[in-house]
């Protein structure tokens, strides 16, 4: 399945995107100060995000411009969860793609294939800083909640963020 927005593609991930993706993920935590234990830099599918997103009730998304990656979200289930809770993954962009409604069109694309998954909650994890990230997320109706769910395994993200499918 793929999408066109103006000259932006979002399609499922490739084996080939894996490093560019990884490299996303990276420099996104990094300009946040996020490296380390605690958070997605230290998550072991990171090196393998084609190969991990071929689990069941699991799909990764990229988008691209000019054929070129820059950014991507997935959907997964969170672990040490129910079965009804999913997890809105690794959802990061390169600065070229931020604030063009590119974030509300992949997150949508992820919400409807974990509705097509059968799950009825989402769940994620984010920091502080990442005002904008936050504010899109309540665009699509995440809300802020105190209680960590499940077992993301980011103890250095503090913001507890659920969505009813």
């Amino acid at each position: 399945m793929k999408k066109q927005i103006g000259n932006f593609e979002i399609r499922p991930i490739f084996l080939k995107d894996n490093e560019s993706i990884k490299a996303i993920v990276l420099s996104t935590l990094k300009e946040h100060g996020a490296t380390g234990e605690g958070f997605a830099s230290s998550d072991p599918e990171l090196n393998q995000m084609f190969q991990a997103y071929q689990a069941p009730k699991t799909k990764y998304f990229v988008l691209l411009q000019n054929n070129e990656v820059i950014g991507g979200a997935g959907i997964g289930p969170l672990l040490n969860a129910s079965k009804e809770w999913c997890e809105l993954q690794k959802m990061y962009f390169l600065p070229i793609a931020r604030g063009k409604g590119l974030g509300v069109q992949l997150m949508n694309l992820c919400l409807e294939a974990a509705q097509e998954f059968g799950y009825k909650y989402c769940y994620l994890e984010t920091l502080d800083n990442m005002q904008i990230a936050q504010s899109l997320y309540n665009k699509v109706g995440f809300i802020q909640v105190e209680n960590r769910r499940g077992g993301t395994g980011h103890s250095g993200c503090p913001v507890f963020m659920e969505l009813e499918l």
